[in-house]
């Protein structure tokens, strides 16, 4: 097609793209390019912010690493993680779900612990914070057998691989649920913290005036064969980045009773200030696999 305004720009892309053999893709295609070229038509984009768009796109792959993926944290940054997930979870939108992001720090081969114990593998300071779960169909029945791998940031804002101070595999532990589809563990609280400032996201961060601190929560993958493997952070209630989460990562659903004690606890060594969470997951049928673990 010989493209004589810009109108039929989006024309020749479509009509090209016409022969793709996979449907989804084709379907996928034509969307993007719809979308795509009416953004640039609507915000009337300049040949010079186009030049910066693509640096900056670049920008994006230049510091990602097997360690760090700076494209992922910027879709959550502009909340598209979040929709994502809402849109495939909670019989794909339609209803509240405990469904969230993996974040960047779950990591394979967490050690196997037992139900009610400690996953604090070396001293770490702050309150203890007990934990039961259960875990449920969509029709109420328990979960038996599944594997619930737990992980979280210690009460200075540090997951055990950013801190020297930590034993590896700190703050992790996986489970397995019993015949109720329940599981508990010990730990200590955990605290908000703030992602990586130091390249595009943090740019787009400042430019839009706002902080960068997530905050504080505790880490589930549960996973058995027949279910959707369940990926979830249970928020901590109070916390002051609640509303503004800079991966827009907090629902109603999400959000954690975390109760304040200062009585006896249910471990004889706790002495002070301690909390309590109990908390529900429901698990959907659906392909059981594991994601790539963020960490190598």
């Amino acid at each position: 097609m010989i493209i004589e305004r810009q109108e039929h720009v989006t024309d020749a892309v479509l009509n090209a793209f016409k022969s793709t053999a996979d449907p989804r893709l084709r379907e996928i295609l034509a969307a993007l390019v719809r979308h795509l070229h009416e953004f640039a038509r609507e915000v009337k984009l300049t040949e010079r912010e186009f030049e910066q768009a693509v640096g900056y796109v670049t920008a994006l792959g230049q510091r990602t690493t097997a360690s760090h993926n700076e494209v992922v944290l910027m879709s959550g940054s502009l909340g598209f993680s979040t929709l994502i997930c809402l849109l495939n979870n909670g019989n794909n939108g339609q209803t509240e779900t405990t469904a969230n992001l993996l974040g960047p720090f779950w990591r394979l081969n967490s050690p196997r612990t037992e139900s009610g114990a400690s996953i604090v593998r070396s001293p770490t300071p702050g309150p203890a914070i007990f934990v039961n779960c259960r875990v449920r169909d969509q029709k109420g029945a328990p979960v038996a057998g599944a594997e619930v791998d737990i992980w979280h940031s210690s009460p200075e804002g540090f997951y055990e691989q950013q801190d020297p101070k930590q034993a590896d595999m700190n703050l992790r532990g996986k489970f397995i649920t019993d015949a109720q589809g329940h599981f508990g563990f010990r730990s200590v609280k955990p605290a908000g913290y703030p992602i990586p400032i130091d390249g595009p996201v943090g740019d787009l961060v400042r430019a839009t005036g706002r902080h960068n601190y997530r905050p504080a929560h505790l880490h589930f993958l549960i996973h058995k064969p027949g279910f959707k493997t369940l990926i979830s952070q249970i928020y901590v209630n109070g916390d002051k980045h609640l509303e503004t989460d800079v991966q827009f990562g907090v629902t109603r659903a999400l959000v954690g009773d975390y109760v304040r004690h200062d009585g006896p606890a249910p471990a004889p060594d706790v002495k002070g200030e301690w909390y309590s969470l109990d908390q529900a997951f429901t698990m959907e049928p659906g392909e059981s696999r594991l994601p790539k673990a963020p960490i190598q």
